[in-house]
């Protein structure tokens, strides 16, 4: 199994998203006072913006719009495209006249299918100052394999108002064990690390933790404490993980994979 990426998935794929006409979203709370990031400028229409992700590749603007109806009157809708292969970015925006409309399709559409893909629904935030707070955000590894975003949504929504949750998955859509969850305030997340950090789903026991940038974890590799142990004897299990490596100092925390 390979080791899990930098703590930086919460946003989709930055390599495809360089030839995109505008980057996707991070995951970061939205303005509260404008829904949709939008100016109030005098004479200009207003529209509540949302931001659609996890899309499928074959999904375009007509069956986005057609999904997105269902819940109000639709203004406009556009699937974000590479610029030169013109291939979907599987994420893009979805505008509402009302903002009423906009907040009923995040309470009743959102991690609905599209042509068996869960979309994932938030808030469009285009302030690049909130895009840089990060604080609200939580990393959430050994997670249940059947576990969805929409589970993982149900898991922590007790902690504070969720923004948007993700649990990262491969090319087959197969869960990779973990995921991330942000929160509309910072307390949000710090009850979530505080309270469900160490408790159990089933068999597996959550490791929650903040949310690292990869770059702020490549300046503290001086202070790095973690390892990735690989070709491990199949009837190894967490205890006999931490009984080996405890030789050696205090383990806070293991992961093992299931695969």
């Amino acid at each position: 199994a390979e080791p899990p990426p930098p703590l930086d998935d919460a946003s989709e794929d930055k390599e495809a998203s360089k030839n995109a006409s505008a980057p996707p979203p991070l995951l970061v709370p939205p303005t509260p006072t404008t829904p949709g990031g939008g100016k109030n400028l005098p004479g200009a229409a207003q529209f509540a913006s949302l931001y659609v992700g996890d899309l499928a590749p074959e999904v375009g603007e007509a069956m986005l719009y057609e999904a997105f109806q269902t819940a109000g009157t639709v203004a406009s809708c556009r699937v974000c495209r590479d610029s030169v292969t013109r291939k979907s970015l599987c994420y893009g925006y979805v505008n509402y006249y009302s903002a009423a409309d906009a907040e009923r399709a995040l309470s009743t559409l959102n991690y609905m299918p599209i042509k068996g893909r869960a979309c994932r629904i938030m808030w469009s935030q285009r302030d690049p100052s909130a895009r840089k707070n990060l604080n609200s955000n939580v990393f959430v590894k050994n997670l249940p394999l059947g576990m969805d975003s929409k589970g993982l949504h149900d898991a922590f929504r007790a902690h504070g108002s969720i923004v948007s949750c993700k649990v990262s998955t491969d090319g087959q859509g197969k869960s990779k064990g973990y995921g991330f969850v942000c929160f509309e305030t910072e307390e949000g997340a710090k009850a979530a690390i505080e309270k469900a950090n160490g408790t159990k789903i089933g068999e597996h026991e959550l490791v929650v933790a903040a949310f690292v940038k990869r770059e702020e974890g490549d300046k503290a590799a001086d202070k790095f404490t973690n390892l990735y142990v690989k070709h491990l004897p199949l009837s190894w299990g967490q205890e006999k993980l931490e009984a080996v490596f405890g030789e050696f100092g205090a383990v806070t925390s293991i992961w093992l994979s299931a695969t």
